[in-house]
């Protein structure tokens, strides 16, 4: 099997996802997360929630709707560009394309259309008037969602990289376009530099490194959105600890950008199982084309006074495709050696952190290990238990990405101590049970190595 293979085999066998409705066949595009993929996917949620909710104190999330009227999407531009080509041998004279978005009906006389939303995003701008005069009349503010949405892909090919139904983390920020030459913060990440993938550079295929305000002076572009462009980064190399020589920054052409974007960059993860560069987020500089499009469609005023002025909101749209960032970080996370297969998760993306295992099912050991289980959880440690021979827990933990396997043996009863394993390079170390907590603490953190977490076990 290649990677590809290989990973989509221990996804489905240990509860990563699998397809959506085998019994009945299933369909292209649809998935199911298992359990262990629930739980990764929970963790990349609340970073990051943690990592773009504060960066400024007025970021907030809301929750939308799914499913919308007609009449958003005329509005929003979907109804006339949110379309594909359809293959040759389908195309007609009076069906020349092909519609993207599921259609729903709503009410009993099946006469009123909706729409499952493409995006996230238009829960925000529907929400933009409510939630400014909320938040005290303050720019920029933002609007962040985590939700599902629809997109009815002709023929989707790639697994679980190209879904028709998917779950998007979108941060909507809305401003004063008079600003956007200027970030509070910019002078931190001035002399950041950025992986980035120029338009110029397609032809000799080459990834330059520029500072922020090398970008700035070198393509004219915004303050405000090159900040951007640096905390994105930021995230997936100093939160997700992705390698640096798999992630970039990519300019789109004009010929290649969303209808509604002025600025348009991907951020793009190397995978191989997709032959490449693949695009797993973006930075979208939309202008008023949203707001001025719902307060045409709807009659509604979107105007809004800031400092004695009356302007319509621009939007900065950070989008990252939530899915796809789960495949890519387990692609890159993929090891084979001579008898194993494994995922080297951080520990912060990890299903599991650590999990608690009894050396046999026999002499009272399982119901010592399940104490020491006890105790993690209510520490607040992100652990799982496990209860089989000891050869075979091991390898079905490295395989689901387990970072630290904690045994208890016949002399853990004598001398109050455990054998911790790392699942990296195998070796073992052995810990009082009573500094389990602070020891692994420190391990999730980096404050110590492995081989000072304990006594060596040769």
């Amino acid at each position: 099997m290649n990677k590809a293979e290989s990973i989509l085999a221990i996804a489905m066998k240990r509860g990563f996802f699998f397809p959506t409705a085998e019994y009945y066949g299933s369909k292209a595009g649809f998935w199911t997360y298992g359990h262990l993929g629930t739980l990764m996917k929970r963790k990349w949620e609340n970073l990051w929630r943690d990592y773009f909710l504060n960066l400024s104190p007025n970021y907030f999330e809301i929750e939308g709707n799914s499913i919308l009227s007609e009449d958003v999407f005329k509005s929003s531009g979907h109804l006339e560009h949110f379309k594909d080509v359809l293959p040759k041998e389908e195309q007609t004279k009076e069906k020349k394309t092909f519609s993207m978005m599921f259609d729903v009906k709503i009410g009993t006389t099946g006469k009123e259309i909706g729409y499952l939303s493409p995006e996230t995003a238009q829960n925000a701008y529907l929400s933009f008037k409510r939630e400014f005069f909320a938040l005290r009349e303050k720019l920029p503010f933002g609007l962040a969602i985590i939700g599902k949405a629809f997109r009815n892909e002709i023929s989707p090919r790639q697994g679980f990289f190209r879904l028709r139904e998917f779950t998007q983390a979108e941060l909507q920020i809305f401003f004063d376009p008079d600003n956007i030459d200027d970030h509070p913060e910019f002078d931190r990440v001035a002399k950041y530099k950025l992986r980035v993938f120029l338009v110029e550079d397609r032809k000799n295929n080459r990834i330059e490194e520029l500072s922020c305000e090398q970008l700035v002076k070198k393509l004219k572009l915004p303050k405000f959105y090159v900040y951007h462009l640096a905390v994105a980064q930021k995230f997936y190399l100093d939160i997700l600890k992705l390698p640096k020589n798999k992630f970039r920054i990519e300019q789109i052409p004009d010929e290649e950008k969303a209808f509604y974007n002025q600025y348009h960059w991907d951020f793009q993860i190397d995978l191989e199982s997709f032959g490449g560069w693949s695009e797993v987020g973006g930075c979208h500089y939309r202008t008023d084309h949203d707001l001025k499009g719902h307060q045409k469609g709807s009659g509604e005023n979107l105007t809004v006074n800031v400092n004695g002025k009356s302007i319509i909101c621009h939007i900065l749209e950070l989008s990252f495709g939530l899915d796809r960032n789960i495949y890519a970080i387990m692609e890159l996370s993929y090891k084979e050696d001579k008898d194993r297969t494994y995922f080297s998760f951080q520990p912060n993306i990890a299903p599991y952190q650590v999990v608690v295992l009894p050396l046999v099912k026999k002499d009272g050991l399982p119901k010592k290990a399940i104490k020491v289980y006890e105790m993690l959880r209510e520490e607040g440690i992100n652990v799982g238990y496990d209860e089989t021979y000891i050869g075979k827990a091991y390898y079905r933990q490295d395989e689901i990405g387990t970072v630290y396997c904690i045994t208890f043996d016949y002399d853990s009863i004598k001398d109050s101590a455990v054998t911790i394993r790392f699942r990296d390079n195998k070796k073992q170390t052995r810990v009082r049970i009573k500094k389990l907590p602070e020891v692994l603490r420190k391990l999730f953190n980096g404050q110590i190595n492995f081989e000072k977490a304990g006594k060596l076990v040769k």
